[in-house]
């Protein structure tokens, strides 16, 4: 008998988790997913929401080991690939930094690197790696099927993609911890109906609505959650006071030892430890305090369109032209992202194949009425301004957006 626990959670009723991945979990980088909110600014809004990238991932592995049992059922993969598969999901955010997807703005702008790019970089050279390779896993393997890599496509895309464990637990987790009640999603159905053709995943016809239920569920969740306009506020806040501050701190140092110390409360209390010697120390910390204490910035403006057509620093120049403001006085926000997940590939989803007594059919998204309606990008313009200047902001973006 393999050595296990039974880990108590809200969405999953028991999470089971088996000796190896016991030993990961234990070590001190997974541990301080603990310390990263999986919504970072999100709780300033919905109180509740202060669920971490640790309990998220560990549902990962949960789904994806129920999914992977379900393909081995049908005949599609073997035992000792569901443990690979449950390994992969559970490292699968290992790279996030600090307020999650927030930070990884930050390394764009500084690094043009992303999360995907340090997991596979903490697999391969820290504990983690060690701990798989004397368990006799390849540690190389797990990071392709973590991350993505095209020999392993199915496979991949049990992990991320449309009909991902990712997104299985995000949407029920992050609805759980938020209140929100458009993530109601069957899953069970979900995993159960899942089969295989010409190497991508595929569901049965039967649990199409389910998989309709899921998307506009994820729409519903970006739109109401992810990209409320006060969640974006509040991260707009930090995201400049990170910015600001790295000089100082050197967060995107991506030195292992460094990066693996960075967690929400370290980097609000490094920012706040600045001296005053520069107008950008100072601002950092009036954003990092500002944020703390929930003095938001006010949203002025805000425009929903389905293509990004717009150049957000040329608007803030015009505007705090218009309100004669300094141009650190304006906060132009352009939230965007494809409103179906991506493919494991990082590339748009088109399609989803169906299983049908008769044949394998590929059907478009554009061919699914429900799914269709979101086909294209979601991307929100936002402006943000002090309570000071709201009124003079509020006009000129007005005055020059229409």
């Amino acid at each position: 008998m393999k050595q296990f626990l039974d880990i108590v959670d809200p969405i999953h009723d028991f999470i089971r988790v088996y000796d190896i991945e016991l030993k990961i979990i234990d070590s001190p980088i997974f541990q301080r997913l603990r310390r990263i909110r999986q919504l970072s600014g999100a709780h300033l809004t919905y109180p509740s929401a202060q669920h971490s990238r640790f309990e998220h991932s560990l549902g990962v592995m949960h789904i994806a080991g129920q999914a992977a049992t379900a393909l081995k059922e049908k005949g599609f993969l073997k035992s000792d690939q569901i443990a690979e598969i449950r390994l992969a999901a559970l490292l699968h955010d290992v790279g996030h930094g600090p307020f999650s997807h927030l930070f990884e703005e930050v390394l764009q702008i500084k690094k043009k690197i992303s999360h995907e790019e340090i997991g596979k970089k903490i697999i391969q050279e820290s504990e983690i790696g060690d701990i798989l390779s004397k368990a006799n896993y390849d540690k190389k393997k797990i990071t392709k099927l973590a991350f993505g890599y095209p020999k392993y496509r199915f496979v991949n895309e049990i992990i991320s993609g449309s009909l991902s464990a990712d997104m299985m637990d995000y949407l029920q987790r992050d609805g759980y911890f938020t209140g929100a009640e458009h993530a109601k999603i069957d899953h069970k159905r979900i995993i159960q109906s899942m089969d295989v053709y010409k190497t991508k995943l595929a569901l049965e016809k039967s649990a199409l609505y389910s998989f309709e239920s899921m998307i506009l569920s994820r729409y519903q969740m970006f739109k109401a959650v992810y990209f409320h306009k006060t969640v974006r506020s509040a991260e707009v806040m930090m995201l400049e006071s990170i910015r600001l501050a790295d000089e100082y701190c050197n967060f995107t140092n991506l030195d292992l030892d460094n990066y693996t110390q960075l967690t929400d409360e370290f980097v609000i209390s490094q920012i706040l430890s600045l001296g005053d010697d520069t107008k950008e120390q100072r601002r950092a910390k009036k954003f990092a305090l500002d944020y703390q204490s929930r003095r938001l910035l006010k949203c002025v403006y805000e425009k929903i369109m389905t293509k990004k057509s717009h150049n957000s620093e040329q608007i803030r120049t015009q505007i705090a032209k218009k309100s004669k403001l300094g141009l650190d006085e304006i906060f132009v926000d352009t939230s965007g992202t494809s409103s179906l997940p991506l493919t494991p590939a990082k590339e748009k989803t088109k399609s989803i194949t169906l299983i049908t007594p008769k044949k394998p059919i590929e059907i478009s998204f554009s061919k699914i009425p429900v799914v269709s309606s979101m086909a294209e990008s979601m991307n929100i313009l936002r402006v943000y301004t002090s309570q000071a200047n709201r009124k003079k902001v509020e006009m000129a973006a007005k005055s020059i957006l229409g």
